[in-house]
């Protein structure tokens, strides 16, 4: 069984300082929109997919961090670690590092242990959000598919607006696809995908709640 999650708008405080630098020493910040960012001498603003150098974006810079994870000069911190609540720890600690996946409105389907940058991006539209922060539906995005098509049971456990991006990055994987949801209609979902409502009062949040249940036992599979 594999289990996914969608990311998380809080990031761990270790990440201070780390992440891709341009030549004269600022840290680069990945954002969904560069309209309206806020002026910060200390970050250069930028999307996943932009050229990093003219040759290459960087996502594909990333990937090719990711390579040769074990040196990791850049400080990052592998995905399970990146967000800041401890939910995402205790699906490792239960599951194993293998078997968990994190959905990023910035990055696509990553691995948990996936080396990752500081990013602000989100599908969310809330009134909280600043627009640049905002992906929206139809932006273009090389999103990464890290999951392997073994066959394996795959649970995701997100909002409604992380939905469609699940749905599409592993609608041709063989495995059945389970969808936790909390809202009072199912979701749209294809062939392949079957859904169960995760039963809570809770409304913000709640994907931490339900993956915690999942960890417990009270959610049984």
């Amino acid at each position: 069984m594999k289990i996914v999650l969608q990311c998380a708008g809080r990031k761990n405080p270790q990440l201070a300082g780390s992440g891709f630098r341009t030549t004269d020493g600022r840290l680069v910040k990945f954002i969904a929109n560069l309209g309206g960012v806020p002026i910060n001498d200390q970050y250069i603003y930028a999307r996943p997919d932009d050229l990093s150098d003219g040759q290459y974006s960087w996502r594909e810079r990333l990937m090719e961090f990711n390579k040769d994870a074990e040196s990791n000069p850049l400080r990052l911190l592998p995905a399970f670690r990146l967000y800041k609540p401890k939910v995402y720890e205790n699906l490792v600690n239960k599951f194993g590092v293998k078997q968990v996946y994190i959905l990023s409105a910035g990055w696509g389907l990553i691995a948990s242990d996936f080396l990752t940058p500081d990013y602000d991006i989100t599908f969310s539209n809330a009134r909280n959000v600043p627009p640049y922060s905002y992906r929206r539906k139809s932006d273009h995005y090389d999103d990464f598919c890290q999951i392997p098509d073994d066959g394996d049971t795959i649970v995701f456990i997100g909002g409604k607006d992380y939905l469609p991006l699940f749905c599409k990055l592993t609608k041709e994987l063989k495995g059945q696809k389970k969808v936790f949801f909390n809202s009072d209609a199912s979701p749209e979902i294809g062939n392949g995908f079957s859904s169960e409502r995760f039963n809570t009062t809770q409304k913000t949040n709640w994907q931490y709640s339900c993956a915690q249940a999942l960890i417990d036992g009270s959610i049984t599979l």
